[in-house]
C-alpha cells in the first residue's frame, strides 16, 4: 500500500475506539457481527442497508459484501469486505473495499474491529475504527479522516446494544 499521511494531532494512531458494556453473553454478540444480514442492526442510521451475502463469516480472508446508503457518496453503493480476524467470541474484523470485474478487492486503507470482553455484567466490547493504511489520495478524495466524529462509534455501540437485548 502506498505511504500514508502525517499523523493528526486529534488522532495521531488514525484509529478512534469507543468501548460499551453489552448484556449479553459473548458469543451471543459474535455471532450477530458474523452475520452480515444483521449488520444494520449495529449502525445508528441507514447507511448499512442490506447484505448482498447470505453466508456468516467464518474465517479470515472470506469477502462479504453489503448494499449501502451515503447521500455524500453519491447514494447507494456497494462495499466489499475482507475478513482480517476471526477470533470465535473474541475478536472480528474487516477491511471495506471495492471489487473489480475479477471479484479481487482493493481495499480502501481502513478497518472495523470489535473485541469482546466478558465481564460481570455481560460483554465488554470494544469498537475501534482504525484508517492508519489509508493512503493520502483515498484521505482527498474522501474530504479527510476519520469521515464520522466519534461519537458515531458510541452510537453503533448503542445499536448493537439495542438489537442484543431487544432478542431476549
Amino acid at each position: 500500500m502506498a505511504e500514508t499521511s502525517a499523523r493528526t494531532g486529534a488522532y495521531p494512531d488514525d484509529k478512534m475506539s469507543a468501548t460499551r458494556v453489552i448484556p449479553a453473553e459473548a458469543g451471543e454478540i459474535f455471532a450477530l457481527l458474523s452475520d452480515p444480514g444483521r449488520h444494520q442492526d449495529t449502525e445508528p442510521g441507514d447507511w448499512v442497508r442490506s447484505s448482498i451475502t447470505s453466508e456468516p463469516i467464518t474465517r479470515t480472508g472470506q469477502v462479504f459484501s453489503m448494499n449501502m446508503f451515503l447521500e455524500q457518496a453519491g447514494g447507494a453503493y456497494r462495499m466489499d469486505n475482507v475478513v482480517t480476524t476471526f477470533e470465535p467470541e473474541t475478536a472480528i474484523a474487516w477491511d471495506p473495499g471495492q471489487a473489480d470485474a475479477a471479484g479481487e478487492v482493493a481495499t480502501g486503507g481502513w478497518r472495523w474491529r470489535y473485541d469482546l470482553r466478558p465481564v460481570d455484567a455481560g460483554t465488554e466490547v470494544t469498537l475501534t475504527y482504525d484508517w492508519s493504511e489509508t493512503t493520502q489520495d483515498v484521505r482527498d478524495q474522501f474530504g479527510g479522516f476519520p469521515v464520522f466524529p466519534p461519537a458515531f462509534l458510541a452510537a453503533s455501540l448503542a445499536s448493537l446494544e439495542k438489537t442484543m437485548t431487544r432478542r431476549r
